[in-house]
């Protein structure tokens, strides 16, 4: 399982100045591509804090420093805005994502209904009272009248990426996780992809910390991150541009 900790990646190049990233554990692969690209394109180089959302959210209300920040959520992009620690007229919708239902190959579990089955005993989860995830998860299984009878099954974990390495290490039988994390897991199948009227909307927004020494460059990356090159990048990882650009 993935140590309970922020994942730090650096992407800067010798010791020269860089903007400071902190973002959704579940953007790791695609943001890192983006940001080599804005390197690329002349942009200042990122250091990036990968994490939960809501361990980075509080984070930064708690002073760490941050030039920008983007959440899985509204909720927890919500928690910064309320310590009035979002630069004014920066926040926006970067990209959107799909939650789906992993199992092994050999787990009982096919489909959502098979949650139920007595063959199956752990659910991983982002920790629903907080990961975004989780939070999403949660929201579908009371949509659909499931959760109250799943819910001794569930196992929360620290963020979306231990849910799909508790399906990994055969910790669980089957994981709620975004259709784009299922992607980098190869031998593990999509059993489910939650879609139709109960299925959450799952919007990353991201913002400019109010804290941060470096305005200009922030938003300059924010703005990049909306772009069609960015955009092309972010599709090929499996999310989705938000409806409009918002």
């Amino acid at each position: 399982m993935l140590p309970l900790v922020v994942l730090a990646v650096t992407l800067a190049q010798g010791s020269g100045p860089s903007l400071t990233v902190s973002a959704a554990i579940s953007l790791t692969e695609a943001l890192e591509e983006a940001a080599t690209a804005y390197r690329a394109a002349g942009g200042m180089a990122v250091v990036f804090n990968f994490g939960g959302s809501n361990t980075i959210a509080r984070q930064i209300v708690n002073g760490a420093p941050a030039d920008v920040f983007i959440s899985a959520d509204e909720a927890q992009m919500n928690v910064v805005e309320k310590a009035e620690l979002v630069a004014a007229g920066t926040r926006a919708a970067v990209v959107t994502n799909q939650l789906v239902l992993v199992a092994d190959s050999r787990s009982p579990v096919k489909a959502v209904a098979d949650l139920g089955r007595p063959a199956v005993r752990r659910i991983a989860i982002g920790d629903p009272a907080a990961v975004p995830a989780g939070v999403y998860a949660r929201q579908y299984l009371e949509a659909i009248g499931e959760w109250t009878r799943l819910e001794q099954k569930i196992v929360p974990v620290a963020n979306v990426r231990a849910a799909l390495t508790a399906v990994q290490n055969g910790s669980a039988d089957a994981a709620f996780v975004y259709a784009t994390d299922a992607r980098i897991a190869p031998a593990l199948q999509v059993v489910a992809t939650i879609s139709g009227s109960h299925a959450p909307r799952i919007v990353y927004p991201g913002c400019v910390v109010k804290t941060t020494r470096q305005s200009g460059e922030a938003a300059k990356f924010l703005q990049f991150l909306r772009s069609a090159p960015a955009r092309a990048i972010f599709e090929r990882h499996g999310f989705i541009a938000p409806p409009d650009g918002r």
